[in-house]
């Protein structure tokens, strides 16, 4: 009788831990980035979270920028450029 060889489904991811720093508790006089990952409405939900960030807690400058598309990771000069315009950085998805 041969053998049967039994793969195990469970992966083990590879990756370095990080520490996400806190939000500010002053957004008076910050410049918030949003990062676009291309999927419908996220510049709509955006645009209203700039204009109350704003208007309500003294953003100073919003900025917006773009993926090339939502299956891809951002590229390191666009995130090298937000993280030094920025002072906090959203992303996500909207449809």
């Amino acid at each position: 009788m041969g053998k049967i060889r039994v793969l195990s489904p469970v992966g083990v991811a590879a990756g370095e831990s990080l520490t996400v720093p806190a939000l500010p508790r002053q957004w008076r006089g910050l410049t918030i980035g949003f990062l676009d990952n291309t999927k419908a409405n996220f510049d709509r939900l955006t645009a209203e979270m700039g204009d109350l960030l704003r208007t309500q807690h003294g953003v100073a400058k919003i900025v917006h920028r773009r993926k090339a598309n939502a299956s891809t990771p951002a590229a390191p000069g666009l995130i090298a450029e937000m993280a030094k315009e920025c002072d906090v950085v959203f992303a996500g998805s909207a449809d």
